[in-house]
């Protein structure tokens, strides 16, 4: 196969990332958008010696899983959702068969998923809005989302999965800037004072955070902006402004100066509350969230007297939900400002069981081992992307807890990390969320429950 030729093929599968997967000639051909079963019409963009890409010309034959009319605008342009293009239970197919492959692969048997959290109204379910602003070609002032693999932004009138309340405010902000001369972000030369539009909002909306990332603190109006804003939007807490003035991808800066309010919001989860500020790590789907904790908690099978471990616990929203079924709680986390969070949460609901520590896993793991001589019942680990270094597994392998949930965003480490785990423990249970609905497989939580081998 040769760059530009076409060809007619068959879907026969679809990919982790839901791109569709044909062969030609034994030629493994990727194919995004398309859906296993559909015969389609495409044209080769690119070629090596094992993978050929594609993009679809036309289809000839569609899926029943197919969505015929498309109800966003942007779906086709911007980098955000991927899977609008099917309906709703063959996303949750695709990101079932994706997690049980890669742990296939992984763990070199089959493993099953037991449970499935779908969302019952997949929509307008994000609670953290980020919208980039800068300068279109003509060079007026836009917003919206980025395009795929580019930074050039798309407007965005609305989006099927942002918090409408956020959209309704980022608008605002929007016309505000537009109207009192706030320029945006020119990344070309670093000018520009607005970068990015950030809004959190509490479960149902009740409470919102606005984060306004600049290149500068001066804002012009900033008194004019912020009475414009609270007036129009009574569920306005607090907004900070976030000073990010280098090259980067990163969205958020170091500084943060608030400008109204406390600095804060407060969710609850599981009835229980917390406290998020803009730097915080927190869920985006709430909804989703209670179910991936309760589940979380249902699998650490408590009985209200275990030892109970907290690993990469962050502002400690596992912990202190499942605070009333154990008898301590130890909480380690490398990020100083979540761990004050964790703290003041703790507070914030009468939890005094707990104990919270600054300090990286793989590090601290060991010495309370070592020099507490603190031994877990139980260990909820929920890292990032990256999983858990093997020195932490390794620690608890050594103090042999009966059980360990492992909550991970990523199948292919978690699969990494089981490996090592088996030597003393087996799989129980698998339950997986989806926590994004509409996007890429990855866009699932698993939750595994472990025990060890007696």
């Amino acid at each position: 196969m040769k760059k530009n030729e076409e060809y007619i093929t068959q879907i026969i599968d679809n990919g982790f990332d839901g791109e569709g997967i044909a062969k030609i000639s034994g030629q493994v051909v990727l194919v995004p958008d398309t859906l296993k079963g559909e015969k389609v019409k495409i044209k080769i963009l690119k070629v090596t010696s094992k993978i050929c890409y594609a993009k679809v010309m036309e289809i000839l034959e569609k899926s029943e899983n197919r969505i015929s009319e498309q109800d966003c605008a942007t779906y086709n342009k911007c980098g955000g959702c991927n899977l609008r293009h099917m309906n709703y239970e063959s996303t949750i197919e695709l990101k079932k068969n994706a997690v049980q492959n890669t742990l296939r692969k992984a763990l070199g048997r089959q493993i099953d998923v037991n449970e499935i959290l779908k969302m019952d109204e997949p929509f307008y379910y994000r609670n953290k809005l980020q919208y980039p602003v800068g300068v279109s070609e003509n060079g007026d002032l836009t917003m919206g989302v980025f395009a795929k693999r580019t930074h050039r932004i798309i407007p965005v009138l609305e989006c099927k999965i942002q918090n409408q309340l956020s959209q309704k405010i980022a608008q605002a902000i929007f016309e505000f800037a537009k109207i009192n001369g706030i320029t945006g972000y020119n990344e070309k030369n670093n000018t520009g004072i607005l970068r990015h539009i950030v809004i959190r909002t509490s479960k149902n909306a009740k409470e919102v955070m606005i984060t306004l990332v600049v290149n500068t603190l001066n804002i012009p109006k900033e008194r004019e902006f912020i009475d414009c804003l609270t007036n129009r939007f009574p569920e306005i807490k607090t907004i900070v402004k976030n000073l990010n003035n280098k090259n980067t991808n990163v969205i958020l800066g170091k500084t943060n100066k608030i400008i109204f309010g406390d600095g804060y919001i407060t969710d609850s989860l599981l009835g229980k509350k917390f406290k998020i500020s803009n730097m915080s790590f927190y869920q985006v789907n709430p909804i989703q969230t209670e179910k991936l904790y309760a589940k979380a908690i249902e699998y650490a099978k408590l009985t209200g007297k275990e030892t109970v471990f907290d690993l990469y616990c962050g502002i400690g929203t596992i912990g202190i939900c499942g605070a009333d079924k154990v008898g301590k709680l130890m909480g380690i986390e490398t990020i100083p400002e979540a761990i004050e969070n964790a703290r003041e949460n703790a507070l914030l609901n009468e939890v005094k069981n707990a104990e919270f520590l600054v300090g990286n896993v793989e590090e601290t793991l060991p010495k309370w081992i070592k020099q507490r001589n603190i031994k877990a019942d139980v260990v909820w680990i929920d890292p990032p992307r990256k999983g858990c270094e093997k020195t932490a597994l390794e620690s608890l392998l050594q103090i042999e807890p009966k059980r360990i949930v492992y909550v991970s965003c990523n199948p292919a480490t978690l699969g990494r990390d089981l490996k090592i785990l088996e030597e003393k423990y087996c799989l129980q249970k698998l339950a997986i969320a989806d926590m994004f609905a509409w996007t890429r497989s990855c866009g699932v939580y698993s939750t595994i429950g472990i025990e060890k081998i007696v």
